[in-house]
């Protein structure tokens, strides 16, 4: 409390200065009335004067101010959010007379917040309000993922200039005698220079827009003055380091669950902390924010404290070798009066928060919630509130009045076509579809302008779910380039030039694009040699060629190819031509016997052929996939089916209704093995005729018949353990008897199982004969409770009343 005097001596002095500057403004004050008193004004200045204060409007309120409030069902609160206990209310007076003190001494800094109402207007303690309780929290989802900006640069690449050349002809060097003098340059020298100080001053002005365009951006990005600054009061939770091997003191914002340091800006200062069990004013100085605090609770300098008993140690001020307590009786009196000094906290008067599965997946107020930004805005929704599985969507503006929009990004979740991210962008009109595994064409990525056939797009597969290990399609109206990767054939590049379509009487959607040229690339095969191993092959089935070239070896510089020419099949005398050498173009590096016979190069050609006619075949297939994957995106953007999992219960109808069917059945299923195993007078009623009302003498006979039948049941039950029992002994008799006639020749084998055989037989005879006394000992219990279940049975009680 060494602060608060010294603040009071500072109090004191600064109210003794104000007094004295209040004499010497009454005093001026005094002499400009009498100066006033002594001047006259006359009639045009007084009604010139009233006209002017007639002209001002006094805003006058029609009713009181509207205060929305949420609204809370207080008549399902429990009794401790209505009333306070003795102890609260005790605690209550304990924190207003710290509160005036705190106001009396310093009456610059805010007040402190203490005690606000509740949901019922009733005063509630902050201390108390706070719920102790260790609760596992859930893992909240990952929304942040959503809102992150990703800034996409643009890299202009300088063209070259068309005057300049690309490339420089060398010129032929002739002898200085012989060469030919260049023309005379006529043009004006005065000229070019004007010409270059008329394009700098262009340029000049071109750059000084820049920078004042520039300078006009960064200075609309600045944001305006804040006049509240520094006067707004927010909650937050601080974490103090020491415990739960927490490394340092940090900050987490309640509204957004992020961590921040002591050390950030935009906390500006600290009025007061509190927890379950004390308060804490902080009278530290903010000029610095908070980088400079030591959040030390047990220096009572920096914090001073609400309650005594604090859970911190305070700071040790004096020594303890100066400092001895010898006397028992200042040691009673310190225990007494800091035992009447001292005040436990009240425990908290909330409830446990109870959040249900309903309303956590919510996320925020009816699942909705839109945050601005500089040229952006980012909207969250919860899981399964859109019908088409909207749950995030980024849209970035060109203006700061967000009027022009540039991109709109769109997250999903739980969709049966598995989309996750659908990016537009607005000025270019490209759309990009981004797809999770698993969907039903192992769509990957697809980026497109139009959903219309025959438009330029670009696809992208999961190589690892597809057959023929496609991992990317670029279509335009009229070429198709497929990449492929891990084939058994090594095929990995597939480009198809397409032909104009050819006009038919009777065109049907079937109708393909006629193929033009068809160029496929392979791999290296390790298992061919260099030579025979095709890198490249071109079918110009227009022209009616075919190119090959080979893959190069790792010691050459060039690589063998060849070409097919195909001709008429028949000759100018009408005879069936075959093969001839001039059909076939070869240039071969180390060329070979076999590859120059003609019948290999015939062998090639058909092959090569055949070839060519699977390559066609597949890309009138690769035609036909893309036209069913533009109809199944048609159909899945319509319907936009959402996926429930079988364990959501709320949402899965199926799964729910089977479950309850299921729970039915096994109940009542067990209902009837119930009814039947305790149903003890069903084997006597089925002698009964069906449907027949039960007589005073047919219930006594039923009960005789059954008691009689239960009694001998117990009897047989005692007789067949009596048996068992005596059969035991007698046959351990007759193995003891055995063993006395045959001891002498008995083996040290045989001895050992006769021994095994003992014990087990003894051990037998004992459980036995524990079995058979329990019997007896219960039997009679049994007896008279069925007895008593008899004369209480629903279907006997009115019957059976005359002879209790």
């Amino acid at each position: 409390m060494e602060v608060l005097r010294e603040k009071v001596e500072e109090e004191e002095e600064a109210e003794r200065e104000e007094a004295a500057e209040r004499a010497e403004r009454e005093k001026a004050a005094w002499q400009v009335e009498v100066r006033l008193e002594e001047t006259t004004l006359s009639p045009e200045t007084l009604r010139e004067l009233e006209r002017k204060v007639s002209e001002i409007e006094t805003p006058v309120l029609t009713g009181p101010p509207v205060i929305t409030k949420d609204t809370i069902d207080i008549s399902s609160l429990p009794l401790s959010y209505k009333t306070n206990t003795a102890k609260e209310e005790h605690l209550l007076q304990v924190a207003d007379d710290f509160s005036r003190q705190y106001s009396h001494l310093c009456p610059d800094r805010v007040p402190l917040f203490l005690h606000p109402l509740n949901e019922c207007e009733v005063p509630k303690f902050v201390s108390t309000t706070i719920r102790p309780t260790l609760m596992p929290y859930p893992d909240l989802y990952n929304w942040d993922g959503c809102a992150q900006f990703v800034a996409d640069f643009l890299t202009v690449v300088p063209l070259p200039d068309p005057l300049k050349p690309l490339v420089k002809k060398q010129e032929r060097v002739l002898p200085k005698k012989y060469a030919v003098k260049p023309p005379r340059d006529l043009s004006s020298r005065f000229e070019q220079e004007q010409e270059l100080k008329r394009q700098q001053q262009i340029r000049d002005q071109e750059e000084r827009r820049l920078r004042e365009e520039e300078e006009r951006l960064l200075e609309a990005e600045k944001p305006k003055p804040d006049p509240l600054h520094g006067l707004r009061v927010h909650c937050w939770v601080l974490v103090l380091s020491g415990k739960r091997e927490v490394p340092e003191t940090f900050f987490i914002d309640p509204f957004t669950a992020r961590s921040y340091s002591t050390k950030d800006d935009n906390f500006l200062g600290i009025e007061s902390l509190w927890n379950h069990k004390n308060y804490w004013i902080n009278m530290q100085d903010c000029w610095n924010c908070c980088k400079d605090l030591i959040f030390d609770l047990g220096d009572p300098v920096r914090w001073e404290f609400m309650l005594l008993g604090t859970d911190k140690p305070n700071l040790s001020l004096i020594d303890d070798d100066d400092y001895e307590l010898n006397d028992d009786d200042d040691l009673d009196n310190l225990g007494k009066e800091d035992e009447d000094k001292s005040f436990d906290m009240p425990h908290s008067w909330v409830e446990q928060i109870d959040i249900s599965p309903e309303a956590f997946e919510t996320r925020c107020p009816n699942g909705k919630k839109v945050i601005q930004y500089k040229r952006a805005k980012v909207e969250k929704w919860a899981p399964y509130l859109n019908s088409n599985g909207l749950v995030c969507r980024l849209t970035t503006y060109e203006d700061f009045e967000c009027t022009k929009t540039l991109e709109v990004k769109e997250w999903f979740q739980n969709r049966e076509d598995r989309l996750e991210l659908k990016h537009v962008n607005k000025i270019t009109g490209l759309n990009i579809d981004y797809f999770k595994p698993g969907h039903q064409q192992a769509l990957r990525v697809h980026s497109y302008k139009s959903m219309q056939p025959e438009m330029d797009r670009v696809m992208e597969f999961y190589e690892s779910i597809r057959v023929d290990g496609l991992i990317k399609r670029e279509e335009t109206p009229m070429t198709m380039t497929e990449y492929y990767q891990g084939r058994p054939d090594f095929l990995s590049y597939r480009h198809i030039n397409f032909g104009p379509r050819v006009k038919k009487l009777a065109l049907s959607s079937s109708d393909s694009k006629p193929v033009v040229k068809i160029t496929e690339r392979f791999l290296r095969n390790p298992a061919k040699p260099a030579d025979e191993d095709i890198a490249e092959r071109v079918f110009l089935v227009a022209e009616e060629r075919i190119q090959l070239r080979y893959h190069c070896r790792d010691d050459h510089i060039t690589a063998s190819k060849r070409e097919f020419l195909r001709r008429t099949e028949v000759d100018s005398k009408g005879n069936k031509i075959i093969m001839t050498p001039d059909m076939c173009l070869s240039f071969e590096v180390e060329p070979m016997e076999h590859t120059k016979r003609l019948l290999y190069q015939y062998q090639t050609m058909m092959q090569m052929k055949n070839e060519e006619k699977q390559s066609r075949h597949l890309a009138w297939e690769s035609e036909l996939e893309v036209l069913e994957i533009l109809k199944l995106r048609e159909e899945e953007e319509e319907a936009h089916t959402l996926t429930i999992s079988i364990y959501d219960t709320r949402r899965n109808e199926k799964s729910k209704e089977y479950r309850e069917t299921m729970e039915r059945v096994m109940h009542e299923e067990h209902l009837r093995q119930v009814e039947t195993q305790l149903d003890y007078l069903a084997p006597f009623l089925a002698q009964l005729p069906p449907g027949e009302k039960l007589t005073r003498w047919q219930a006594v006979r039923l009960k005789d018949e059954c008691l009689s039948d239960f009694k001998q049941r117990l009897i047989d039950k005692a007789n067949l353990i009596q048996a068992r029992f005596e059969k035991e002994t007698q046959e351990l008799q007759k193995k003891q008897q055995w063993y006395q006639e045959n001891q002498v020749t008995l083996t040290s084998e045989d001895e050992d199982q006769y021994l095994s055989y003992c014990s087990q037989a003894m051990f037998r005879i004992r459980i036995l004969e524990q079995r058979l006394n329990r019997h007896k000992e219960l039997a009679p219990l049994k007896y008279l409770a069925l007895e008593e279940k008899l004369y209480k049975d629903p279907r006997l009680v009115e019957l059976l009343k005359v002879f209790t």
